[in-house]
């Protein structure tokens, strides 16, 4: 099923079926963060640790192989690596024709892990810089990992994914400067977060080597859920994501139209480029 999605056209999208809302759907946590942070083998052990709340999955996007267009697998061979890995359900993802961190046709997989009853759906994203925050929407919960060395990073993020995440790791947090890089998260989420009833992201410091800290930042992703149930954002999360899932599916289809002329036809000026691929867009019935 997640292969078909995953392969299927802006059109073949558009006409799918109306899902049914799910009663229960999965509770998403997503990991985010700049390459090299430990992404993976960081939710590699809170995926295990998690198992427990029910049926999990695990969907990691990597970069796309130049050559195949598919995952390069970095992500699920560093989790495999895992005891007890083959206990979770882990998906990797191509990032295809994306830039923003996730994979093509990501939320109608998202809603696919809804509907084959997982309990909650991990998803690690490729590694993030300052503008591709588009997890923010796709996710309950957004984690965002940093290194103890990630001042400059931090500097380059402050405009974006600093202000979306819910929850701060500082990974690898047995080596020098991570309390000092803690210390400077926390600076900056109190700034970004200070209406009275709002969430207050934690900054936590984490390594794989301490159960103790993977357990600490477990909790805090409860106690995150938990504050969605007292809120409006669930509601604000699913208008993002209506309107994130539309503008995929309009790019797509736009980038498939303007594949299809050839080359004599971007000698012509570029108003009647537009108009003419706004034609065909028009021409094009998505109804069954």
């Amino acid at each position: 099923m997640l292969s078909q999605l995953a392969n299927a056209s802006a059109l073949e999208l558009a006409q799918r079926p109306l899902r049914a809302v799910t009663s229960n759907p999965a509770r998403r946590i997503g990991i985010t963060g700049a390459p090299g942070a430990g992404k993976s083998t960081l939710l590699g052990h809170l995926a295990l640790l998690r198992r427990a709340k029910g049926r999990l999955g695990v969907l990691a996007v990597d970069p796309s192989s130049p050559k195949t267009g598919g995952a390069i697998l970095g992500d699920r061979v560093r989790m495999d690596e895992l005891d007890g890995a083959s206990e979770l359900y882990i998906r990797s993802l191509g990032s295809r024709n994306t830039s923003d961190g996730l994979a093509d046709n990501l939320p109608e997989m998202l809603d696919a892990m809804d509907d084959f009853g997982f309990a909650e759906v991990m998803l690690e994203t490729v590694g993030v810089g300052q503008v591709e925050y588009a997890a923010r929407a796709q996710v309950d919960t957004l984690v965002l990992v940093l290194l103890p060395d990630s001042g400059d990073t931090v500097q380059a993020m402050k405009a974006g994914i600093m202000e979306m995440a819910d929850i701060f790791v500082v990974n690898k947090a047995d080596l020098s400067g991570a309390q000092k890089m803690a210390a400077d998260i926390q600076r900056i989420a109190a700034l970004n977060h200070h209406d009275p009833g709002s969430w207050v992201p934690p900054v936590l410091l984490a390594a794989a080597s301490q159960p103790a800290s993977i357990l600490a930042l477990s909790e805090a992703i409860d106690r995150h859920q938990a504050w969605l149930g007292t809120s409006n954002r669930q509601e604000i999360l699913h208008e993002q994501r209506a309107r994130y899932r539309l503008r995929r599916l309009l790019e797509m289809r736009i980038a498939q139209v303007i594949a299809q002329h050839d080359a004599a036809f971007f000698a012509a000026p570029l108003a009647e480029q537009l108009l003419l691929t706004l034609e065909m867009l028009g021409r094009v019935s998505v109804r069954p």
